[in-house]
């Protein structure tokens, strides 16, 4: 089956922490998009991102909490 081969090549498995609020955000997008699962959507999150022509590059000293995927308001 297609959705074998597909599963088969994917060999490497990403770990990554999201507060409640980052989740909610890839949700609402997730279902706004009509993906059929939560994995489906982050892939096409990371295709799009991917694709941006004008991709901004982090700046030297930035940490890894500094990349939320919602902005916090202070």
């Amino acid at each position: 089956m297609a959705g074998d081969k597909q599963r088969s090549d994917r060999a490497e498995r990403l770990q990554l922490l999201l507060s409640d609020e980052e989740v909610a955000a890839i949700d609402d997008w997730r279902f706004s998009m009509r993906m059929p699962s939560r994995a489906a959507a982050i892939r096409d999150l990371i295709r799009r991102g991917l694709a941006d022509a004008n991709p901004k590059k982090a700046t030297a000293g930035r940490a890894s909490r500094d990349f939320g995927v919602v902005s916090r308001r202070g």
